[in-house]
Formats: C-alpha cells, structure tokens, sequence
C-alpha cells in the first residue's frame, strides 16, 4: 500500500441498526477499488470484516473492522462497526478516531432504534456524516419514505439529497448525481444524461443543493443572493464547509450488494468529507495545560489507543490512531498513561486480518503495532519531551451480567488473567470479585456480548468457562436501637478463657460502620477493644439474617468484664461476635436491595407493555416523556428484577427497545419478598457447609 500524507486521508466510521448493511457496502468497496477480486457475502461468512469464528458463525459484525479503500489518489479508512446493540462499545471506540460518518439507513425497515443511538453518538463526538440510504434494489424499497424517517432523527439539521436513486426495488440501476447533474449507471464510474422522467425531480433536489452549498460560505451566499451562478467548484466547495459545520446531512443512495451507486459515494466521501487537516483539532491536555493538536507531522507525537485485540498468531495487537506527529517502525515512545517507555516494532496497516507492513504512519493515520508490553485501550503514546494524553473514551455501563465458574480446576488457575484480557479489549466488559455473594460476575451489554466473551475465552485463551444467574449483592441492615450482652467462659486442663461484653447498636445512616469505646472504670481495658472491634467486624461480613454484609450501623460497648488471668484478646474476639449478633437480632434488622436508575427508550406502539412488564418488577415510574417519536420511560427497579431485563426488552419490543441504567440507591426489602430471599439464601449456604 502506498504512503499517503495527512491532506489524503479520510476517517470514516460505517454505522447504522443491526441488518443496515455496512459490511456489505464495505465488501463492495474494496471490490469495486481492486483491493480484492471478488465481493464476499455475510451469508457465506467470507467477507474481510468478519473474519472471527464468531462473527462466521453468527453471520454479524461482533467487532470494528478497519477497510483502507484506494480511490483517486486518497486512502478512505472505513471503520465497519457491529450494528447489533450489544457491542455498541466497538461503535463509540470507532467514533472516538473517526473524523466522519456515514449512517446507513434501511430502504425498508427505515430508521430503528438503533439508527438513534449512533446518530446520538456522532452528535456526542461532533462528526460530520452522510445519510446513506442502502438496500435500494429490494422489494419494499422507499427512498421518499426512508428519507421522511431520516429528518426526523434531527431537527437542528438540515437533510440534502445529493443523489436520487435512478429507478427502485427491481428497477434501481444507479443514482442521479446532483453533484454532475449526471446518470451514474452501475456501480457510477460512468455517466450519462439524465433520463427525461427524472429531470424535473432532479432539477428541483438540485435548486435545494445550490442553496445550502451557498450557505456553507459568506462569499458563496452573497453571490448567490446577488442572482449569480454558482461553479461545481464552489458548489463542492461550499457544501463541503456546510457539512463540515454539521448544519447540513447529504443524503446519498446505494444498492452495494449489487454494486450498485459506489462510485459516486466515494467521490462524495473524498469532496464532502474532512481530511484529518480538515477536522476538529485534537484537544490534549498537556504538561502545563490543555492544548490543540492540529493534524500535521510537524507537531509533537501524539498517538491515542482506541482498541487492544489478543491475536492468537502475533499475540496482543495495539490499534493506533496518530493524531499529531509521525509514528516511525523501529521507534521509542513514552506511554504517558502508563508513565512507561514502550518500544514499537513493525506497524502495520489492516484490511480486515490482514496486516500489511508500513514503515511510518503519517499524522491523521490509523494502523496497528504488535506485542506492545504495557500498553492499553485509552492510553495516549507521546514523546517524552512533549508529554501529553487524550481523554478516554466513556462507555455506557453495563446492563447484564453472569456468574462464571471455571470448568476445571487448570481453569480456575487462568480464569482471572484470561477475564482481564477480555476485558482490556473490551471496555464495555468488566469483572469483579462479589464478596457478599462469593461469586465472580462478569458484566456487559446484553447475553450476546457475555456468551461471545465465553467463546472468546475457550477459543483464544484455552479457559473453559460455565455460567450462572448471579445472586443479588443484598445488604442488611437494622431499623431501631438494640441492646445484648454475652459471657465468654471456657475452662480447659490450663489457662481457662473469659470475657464478657455488653454492647449497644443503632440506626448509622450516613456511613457504613463506626465503632465506639463508652466503657468507664476500666471495666475493659482498653486493649480488648480492637479484639471486640474485630469480632464484630467478623459477623458484619457473614450477615446475621441471611448472610449479606452488614452495613450502617453504629456499635458501642457499654460495659463488661474482664478476669485478671483468664481474660485474653481471643476471649474478648467471641465474646464481641456474639453480643453484635444478639444486637443485630434485637435491633429490627432488614435486607436492603440495590435499586437501579433505569431508562427505557421504545416505540410508541409498545409503551403499554413496557409500561406493564416494568409494574410486575415492582418499578416506580419516575417520568414518561417523547423524544422523536419514540417513548422515554424513567423508573426505580430493584436489581434483582432486572437480571435479564436486555434479553426480555429485546423480547417485548422485536429488538427495537433499548435501555441504560445505573445503581442509585439501596433500599428496604419488602417483608414478602424478604422472607423468600432470605429461605433461599439459607437453603443454599446450608448446601454450601454440607458439600
């Protein structure tokens, strides 16, 4: 592959719904651009995007894939990402090195749900984007339809064709270039007249076109205004300014499984589109403060990791996207997250797996280097002398988690450092060690995202893995002042133990634990107290109703006694747990249940049910709103009425439901449902001490 300067690249992120057709439109690309010789097919599991067992066998994208298309002297780095929801963590690292996007649109299905979330996610990076209506040959295909749907994502914006489809369903043979004011039959690379029964469309769409490229510049409008005809050069120089301020969306046409409108696509992506030069600055924050890195490779080195893979054949792979400065093979650079020195081998640039070997990239560039020692998703490589990082990417937190247990015991060994691998890949996944319920849970986005992890873990780090419904992290607590005393007295052949505690509990709302010293007249001495601190410390991690920590309350020894022979600091250690236990029972204790903050984004059409299903998990709806169209529920769910909420929405709505949440709270458990958690939870630890 040929070098290319900043000036001649484009960063361009495919995204869309589940089924939009990104891959395919990417397959086509590079068919169409000779680098390969035939068009894969999602179908056949062939194509360059998805080449991972799982992406073959599931027939989607599971992971972003990078395309590097050659057109008219200028490399076109496509990032195809998963449309599927729960891999939205692959769309917003691609969005976050993307200087553009092209959101595709189903002809048919029209906009989804899905179709918001990632237009909401180029307005959060501010990317200029196209419109793209795809799947133009099929049955049902609309493109008026499709384009109404597509103005409504937003209304800050304004929707300019660009192109009309020449013909639809079985008669789409190409696209109106309004551009050319050509026919662009085919795959576009030729031109024709237009055919006389969409000259007046296309005359029309074209009058829009001219004024919004006239918007786009000062000097533009006011010749425009003045009654004088615009050139094709400041037309595409115009609209190009109106894209870039992201007042204005083309909207472009495609058939790309016929190879149908590509040609024109990339001519609009080259003239419409920013170069690295063209975009927002990078913002950096610096050794003595923030700073704006403009592309060019005269600035300081300034490189920001957007992905980490572990390849089974070159072992971990670093994806590098070089926003100032030029990354050479062979070079030193300072990890300024890591605070390391890291040493770069080979860089490379990737068609799909394929990894083709470069000497440098240039500022703008995006590649991959091997086997980097400390280096992670997020972290920024710099000079050492110029010192600087990017702000991370934030990912959504996650909606679904697991219990896993390794299969065998070699498995248990490596369970821990193949989950963190997965999750240094992944930054939507995350592990952790749950104390209350002794489990190791692993979290994401939905069942999908958490089975592929599973696969990934047997297939490329050899660690079987099984699953389980994880046990609700529930807590207890005590509602009023209790009181409690206990005698510690053993008597063995020698030295015999004694101590005896009196102890007071109560309410401690806003903290979780404090312990007080209110003996006088040395009835303990003061030595025993860290003794008697432990003890209850003890119980306060095993629980006394069901097990589950104990957490706000505030425990205070009142009195006792001590023998002046007999009396030692592990009598004192009983004699505490105890008491604290008869306290706990005399003090009105309560499970407590974490309460999440959840927010459900559905069609209209299925309000009533989602409304409905929410009212069975003892939800308080806190608001209902409109957003687009779509209905916006907000409500309080217990955690554990919303384990496997992703898979049941999905269920509800066909797919077309989405949602977020995060804990906000804990709270009392209702007697009726306490008392059945608390019979489980003892029915399985008396399992657990028999086996």
């Amino acid at each position: 592959m040929k070098e290319y300067a900043t000036a001649s690249i484009r960063n361009v992120a495919l995204v869309s719904h589940g089924g939009g057709g990104k891959t395919s439109l990417g397959e086509a690309l590079l068919n169409l651009t000779g680098a390969t010789n035939r068009v894969g097919k999602v179908e056949e599991g062939n194509t360059v995007s998805d080449f991972e067992d799982e992406e073959i066998r599931r027939k989607l994208s599971l992971s972003t894939a990078i395309l590097p298309v050659e057109f008219d002297s200028h490399k076109i780095n496509i990032l195809d990402t998963p449309g599927y929801t729960d891999f939205v963590g692959e769309v917003i690292s691609a969005l976050r090195v993307s200087d553009a996007a092209i959101l595709l649109v189903d002809s048919v299905a029209g906009v989804e749900v899905g179709t918001e979330v990632v237009w909401d996610y180029c307005d959060h990076f501010k990317l200029p984007r196209f419109v793209l209506i795809s799947k133009m040959d099929r049955d049902n295909a609309s493109f008026q339809r499709s384009l109404a749907e597509a103005r409504t994502l937003s209304t800050e914006v304004t929707f300019v064709p660009v192109q009309l489809p020449w013909g639809e369903k079985q008669e789409f043979q190409g696209v109106i270039d309004l551009l050319k004011m050509k026919a662009r039959p085919g795959d576009g690379k030729d031109e024709a007249e237009i055919p006389a029964e969409f000259q007046e469309a296309a005359a029309e769409a074209r009058v829009k076109l001219v004024e919004a490229a006239a918007e786009g510049d000062d000097s533009l409008l006011e010749k425009y205004l003045d009654g004088q005809e615009l050139t094709a050069v400041e037309i595409s120089r115009g609209l190009g300014m109106a894209v870039r301020s992201r007042r204005f969306v083309p909207v472009i046409v495609s058939a790309s499984t016929a190879g149908l409108g590509l040609a024109p696509l990339l001519e609009a992506i080259l003239a419409l589109l920013p170069s690295p030069a063209e975009a927002l600055p990078a913002a950096a924050q610096g050794a003595s403060g923030p700073e704006e890195l403009p592309a060019s490779d005269n600035g300081p080195l300034a490189a920001y990791v957007w992905k980490t893979t572990a390849d089974p054949y070159v072992g971990k792979l670093t994806y590098i996207r070089v926003y100032s400065g030029v990354l050479n093979s062979d070079s030193r650079v300072w990890n300024r997250s890591k605070a390391s020195e890291e040493r770069l081998g080979t860089l490379h640039v990737m068609r799909g797996k394929e990894q083709i070997g470069i000497k440098l990239l240039h500022a703008g560039d995006i590649g991959t280097v091997p086997k980097l020692a400390d280096t992670g998703t997020g972290d920024t490589l710099c000079d050492k002398a110029h010192s600087l990082s990017f702000s991370p990417a934030e990912y959504p937190n996650a909606l679904y988690s697991v219990a896993v247990l390794p299969k065998t015991q070699a498995d248990s060994a490596k369970m821990g450092a193949t989950l963190t691998r997965l999750c240094e890949e992944d930054p939507t996944l995350s592990w952790h060690q749950e104390g209350s319920t002794n489990q190791t849970i692993l979290q994401g986005m939905g069942d999908q995202h958490i089975d592929v992890a599973i696969r990934k873990a047997e297939a490329k780090f050899q660690v079987g893995l099984n699953t389980e419904t994880p046990r609700v992290p529930y807590r207890e607590t005590i509602t009023k002042a209790g009181t409690a005393q206990h005698r510690h007295k053993k008597q063995t052949g020698g030295a015999g133990q004694f101590a005896e505690v009196h102890m007071r509990v109560e309410p401690l709302p806003d903290e979780a634990f404090e312990f007080k010293n209110e003996v006088f007249g040395g009835r303990i001495s003061s030595s025993f107290m860290p003794a008697i601190e432990k003890g209850v410390r003890a119980v306060m991690k095993q629980g006394v109703l069901a097990g589950y920590p104990v957490e706000n309350v505030k425990v205070a020894v009142t009195d006792g006694k001590e023998h002046p022979v007999d009396s030692k600091a592990v009598a004192f250690e009983v004699a505490g747990r105890e008491a604290f236990k008869q306290a706990i029972r005399e003090a009105g204790p309560v499970l407590l249940e974490p309460i999440m903050d959840v927010r459900v984004i559905v069609p209209e059409a299925n309000m009533g049910d989602v409304i409905g299903d929410l009212n069975t998990r003892r939800a308080r709806v806190q608001g209902m709103e409109n957003e687009r169209g779509r209905s916006v529920v907000t409500a309080h769910v217990p955690l554990g009425e919303m384990l496997r909420y992703a898979t049941e929405l999905r269920s509800i709505t066909g797919g077309r439901g989405v949602f977020s949440m995060r804990e906000d709270h804990y709270e009392t458990v209702p007697p009726h449902v306490a008392d059945q958690i608390i019979a489980a939870r003892q029915k399985d630890l008396t399992k657990q001490e028999a086996g």
